[in-house]
């Protein structure tokens, strides 16, 4: 069953259709690897948009809460690689045929009605953020809902809870990340309730609940969910209780200006040269240089889950080496941004995100 249905677009869905007593260790290996490439699909469009803010608003409040919510996706992503793992599974990244594409749409047809794409940061790319991280009751801003990460991270948690018998705790990585001010630490999911208060925080940090647009899992004090984050950039206004009904919240705090930014084009299907873009040499090696580091990044990672504590390296340095891979996508992709597109459309190029295989 898994190998076959991890290369459908639309497994997430397909997933949830089936019956519940159907939810078995195999069902539960299939989600997980598809919840791994969710919260991986997330990290290059909002890492497009933090990267395309010029100075001096790179350290400003719009710059600091994009940031913030890529750390919490990363600390998401490796909460999910531990559930995997927990229950005897590998996590699979370094694939060409299963790493996210862009445009398109998010993995396994969560949300089919959108699109998401790689650009700079934009009203257009600010509605796209929250659209990924849209909760099925929004308590601002109502509107029709497909398949939500939310739900699917819910029919998830009700399997686990089903057959706790499965979580052994195998290969379990950790990391600190909260030392940095930023994101969750990525903690060993030994026990039942370690996978709940996982899916818990993964859930409400992007959706908030029901009840408060509230991260409550904050890194910082008065911290939003994602959704609400990205929707008070996108309107320019802080989201605040309205004063005549306390249970309404509305758009109407202090301006948040939008910063400035480079005007990085859309990257087309399969990159800028497969999309009939022309790529000089001046744009070549930025732009090799980060998909060769984007890829290793996935490898690292990959390996980081399939070691155990006795191999050379162990799970932890092949993690901090997948960090360290990661460190190093700034500095190419920031270049590509200051160098124009073909033509006078006053755009610039921006970082593939594509998947390259190890150069022997």
């Amino acid at each position: 069953m898994s190998t076959v249905l991890n290369y459908r677009s639309n497994m997430i869905v397909e997933l949830m259709r089936m019956p519940a007593e159907e939810h078995d260790e195999a069902w539960l290996k299939d989600a997980l690897q598809q919840a791994v490439l969710l919260e991986l699909a997330t990290l290059p469009p909002y890492l497009c948009g933090l990267w395309s803010i010029e100075d001096p608003d790179r350290d400003g409040d719009v710059s600091e809460t994009i940031r913030e919510i890529i750390f919490d996706e990363m600390s998401h992503m490796g909460l999910v690689c531990n559930m995997l793992t927990t229950i005897g599974g590998t996590p699979r990244l370094a694939d060409a045929a299963l790493v996210p594409k862009y445009p398109g749409a998010l993995p396994g047809g969560v949300r089919p009605e959108l699109c998401v794409s790689l650009t700079g940061l934009s009203k257009e790319a600010l509605d796209m953020y929250s659209q990924i991280e849209r909760p099925d009751d929004p308590v601002v801003e109502d509107a029709e809902v497909h398949t939500s990460i939310g739900a699917f991270y819910t029919h998830i948690l009700e399997a686990f809870r089903k057959q706790p018998q499965l979580i052994k705790g195998t290969k379990q990585i950790t990391r600190n990340m909260s030392s940095h001010g930023k994101g969750n630490d990525v903690v060993a999911l030994t026990s039942l309730a370690d996978v709940e208060a996982a899916i818990t925080i993964i859930k409400e940090q992007g959706e908030g609940t029901a009840a408060s647009p509230e991260n409550p899992f904050p890194g910082q004090p008065g911290e939003l969910a994602h959704f609400y984050s990205f929707r008070e950039i996108f309107h320019g206004k802080k989201l605040i209780q309205v004063s005549s009904d306390p249970q309404r919240f509305d758009f109407q705090g202090a301006d948040i200006p939008m910063p400035r930014t480079s005007r990085m084009g859309t990257v087309p299907s399969g990159g800028w040269e497969q999309g009939g873009v022309p790529v000089s040499s001046e744009v070549r090696v930025p732009l090799d240089s980060f998909n060769q580091h984007y890829s290793s990044m996935l490898r690292f990672l990959e390996k980081a889950w399939q070691a155990d504590q006795s191999s050379t390296p162990t799970p932890t340095q092949l993690l901090s080496k997948a960090v360290g891979e990661m460190r190093q996508l700034e500095e190419p992709a920031r270049k590509l941004m200051q160098l124009p597109l073909p033509g006078s459309s006053g755009m610039t190029f921006g970082p593939e995100f594509r998947y390259v295989e190890a150069v022997e």
